[in-house]
């Protein structure tokens, strides 16, 4: 009774929103059986089957183009930032489906307030806001500005030794901005046939997509609603203390090695071998997104590689390399470095390629299969199914209904890829005259497979394996031009070609199981697909080239040191040299590293399938986080780690609201030091420095500084 008094409670509250109260007296006759009852229906559909759904032109609104420009500019800036620092980005899904639906809703109060409001904000709507945003976040994280365009740059040509005129090209935001407006929307036209397949016909779950419809479906809801605004008001918070916090670190940074980011935690021996806690708000809320497993992974690359491994490598400075070489010469000890991060990416990458690529032939296998056993179903009894089923196929019915009346016509975007595949045949080989057009034709009838392969493969697992696709296209196409005719550059701008459009295949599935599920029309989605796409292509270079004026990108040894671009220049040099450009003994550690990855990978899968008492597969680290501190050292590893120390123990004493409002603390304490990167960036371009240099020596240091002052 206690329980059917709380439900009552929300009656009136649920009947002013125009929704379905949740439960309904109805008749059912289930085996036989007459049942008169209260039926809860657990489905979502049922929930709102009162609401009116609106027309595809009515749910892409000017609020919410124009909310959706100003929550990509956010997202693109944070993503740029990250992508430059240590390249770990988080989703932010959540947070991106949150603020799109507190922007909205409160506009759509304060009209209402004077009688102005001509059109409800519904899900639908929250959805093509979700989808423009994602999109252009999904531009800023697959641009290559921070990995591939920026390796073919001279300060990172002149890191591995390599500046040969063919193999660099200086950065300049025109032909930037053209490269990404000629290859990212090919992929958009490429999987719209394919939709109805994917989704209905597969069933395939993206998790990330069904995820983020739930999210979206609850906020509509007036529980969901009364939360969502608790959760932005826990965002606004912590943004504003990440902001202030990282204002105040400022005043003490005149310089290098100065302020809270230098801090020597650990003692100046660790702080020297990159061990320390640098303050990092944006780091600590990674942490917190982040899966404990990703952390502590982190933590351990870090102290195999910087810990062990390093100094260890640095004592045979003269004996496997030459001592007189630069600290950032690839044939030094920044060779082993890159070359065994590498080794462990690629293996990492391969195995995930081969499975998912096995795991995509054997569930299409099995699909067909089940189809001919279901023909063969001739006889079915109502006796057999269940309220529960009946209840599920009320939603499997709308949602259909919904998803298969606005279809895009394939005689659109089967022409709209061809067309934009012919033109980026023409206009790539003129940015990049290493790229014959015959290599670009190569690249787009490469295309299509990979990205199919792709967008099942991340319906299966919500993996998307794009970077590891465009890494192989460096080796393949770097390797068919060869060094002298510039095929470093011309493996670099294959990896841009084929990342482009297999990372915006396996998104656009994603955003179309949220509509699926949230009752958005496809066509709604694909417009904010395409309009979200050319903002990303946009913001992001522009965002970019903020950063690349203000500050020294791509020095190891500076606030923004860009890891994938050495990373991706190695690999193309190993396309074009082979083993010739790795310092001695690398290519055997590299070997080991390399199998090192693949066994990880495959043991961590065996124990999935047939462990399950303990699952012990859940603590066994991930070999592509073990690899990224091979190059940037250990001090953001520890940053999340206190992040994830931190959810942990809000855990232990309130799980429920450490799940609902740790997301969005996580993402204002992300979001407040990263946008305090625009003021920031703006006193550096006016030649304003910090008054104070807050700097840490040993006491023998100091006591010689003192002498040195004292008898000035």
């Amino acid at each position: 009774m206690e329980r059917r008094r709380h439900e009552h409670d929300f009656e009136e509250e649920w009947r002013e929103a125009g929704i379905s109260r949740g439960y309904s007296y109805t008749d059912y006759n289930v085996n036989g059986r007459n049942i008169e009852r209260i039926v809860e229906p657990e489905t979502v559909e049922q929930v709102f089957k009162n609401l009116e759904v609106p027309s595809w032109r009515k749910q892409i609104t000017i609020r919410a183009m124009v909310t959706s420009i100003v929550l990509s500019f956010v997202f693109n800036f944070v993503i740029c930032k990250l992508s430059l620092t240590t390249g770990i980005i988080p989703s932010f899904n959540v947070a991106a489906g949150l603020l799109g639906f507190a922007f909205v809703k409160a506009w759509v109060s304060l009209i209402e307030k004077f009688g102005l409001l001509k059109q409800p904000f519904t899900r639908q709507e929250n959805t093509v806001i979700q989808t423009c945003v994602v999109a252009a976040s999904g531009i800023a994280f697959n641009n290559g500005t921070s990995s591939y365009l920026l390796a073919m740059s001279s300060i990172v040509a002149d890191q591995a030794d390599r500046d040969i005129p063919t193999n660099v090209k200086s950065l300049s935001l025109g032909w930037i901005i053209g490269f990404l407006l000629t290859v990212s929307f090919v992929g958009l036209f490429l999987m719209v046939p394919l939709t109805e397949m994917m989704i209905i016909k597969y069933k395939l779950t993206y998790p990330t997509g069904t995820a983020t419809a739930y999210l979206i479906n609850s906020f509509h809801t007036p529980r969901g609603a009364k939360l969502a605004g608790q959760q932005v008001s826990a965002l606004f918070k912590s943004f504003c203390f990440s902001f202030a916090f990282a204002f105040f670190q400022w005043f003490f940074k005149s310089g290098s090695d100065c302020g809270f980011s230098s801090f020597p935690t650990f003692g100046l021996q660790a702080y020297s071998h990159r061990f320390y806690f640098d303050f990092s708000s944006t780091y600590v809320g990674v942490g917190m997104i982040c899966p404990y497993m990703v952390n502590v992974s982190l933590l351990l690359g870090s102290i195999l590689s910087w810990g062990i491994m390093w100094p260890l490598i640095e004592k045979k400075a003269g004996i496997w390399y030459s001592a007189d070489l630069p600290a950032n010469s690839l044939h030094g000890i920044q060779g082993y470095r890159v070359f065994l991060a590498i080794a462990m990416m690629l293996g990492d990458g391969l195995y995930h390629v081969v499975y998912i690529m096995v795991k995509t032939m054997v569930n299409i296998i099995q699909q067909h299969s089940m189809k001919r056993k279901e023909a063969t179903v001739i006889n079915t009894h109502f006796s057999n199914q269940t309220l529960e089923s009946m209840l599920e196929n009320f939603d499997e019915r709308r949602r259909k209904e919904f998803f298969l009346k606005d279809q895009i016509p394939s005689w659109v975007a089967i022409p709209g890829y061809i067309c934009l595949a012919g033109l980026s045949i023409g206009v790539i080989p003129v940015i990049f005259p290493q790229l014959k057009p015959y290599h670009v034709l190569v690249a787009y009838l490469m295309a299509p497979i990979l990205a199919f392969c792709n967008a099942y493969g991340c319906g299966l697992t919500d993996w998307s394996l794009a970077s590891n696709y465009g890494k192989m296209a460096i080796m393949v196409f770097s390797s068919w031009v060869g060094l002298e005719n510039g095929g470093v550059l011309a493996g670099l701008a294959s990896c841009g070609v084929i990342m482009s459009i297999v990372s915006t295949a396996s998104d656009l599935m994603q955003d179309f199981k949220t509509g699926y599920l949230t009752l958005a029309s496809p066509r709604s989605m694909f417009f904010s697909q395409v309009f979200g796409t050319a903002i990303g292509c946009l913001f992001s270079p522009l965002i970019f080239w903020f950063f690349y004026k203000a500050y020294s990108v791509g020095d190891p040894t500076g606030s923004y040191p860009a890891p994938y671009g050495p990373m991706y220049r190695g690999m193309a040099l190993l396309g074009v040299e082979g083993v010739a450009s790795l310092p001695k003994n690398c290519l055997e550690f590299a070997i080991w590293f390399f199998v090192a990855a693949l066994l990880i990978n495959l043991i961590t899968h065996l124990l999935q399938r047939y462990e399950t008492r303990y699952r012990i597969y859940r603590f066994i680290p991930s070999p592509m986080c073990i690899a990224i501190p091979f190059y940037l050292g250990g001090y953001f590893s520890i940053d999340m780690c206190i992040g994830s120390l931190i959810l942990l123990f809000w855990g232990m004493k309130n799980k429920q609201m450490a799940n609902d409002f740790g997301p969005a603390v996580a993402s204002g304490l992300i979001c407040g030091e990263s946008l305090w990167g625009v003021p920031a960036a703006m006193l550096s371009l006016a030649g304003l420095k910090a008054p104070i240099c807050m700097k840490f020596l040993s006491a023998s240091t100091n006591n010689k500084m003192d002498a040195i002052l004292s008898g000035l």
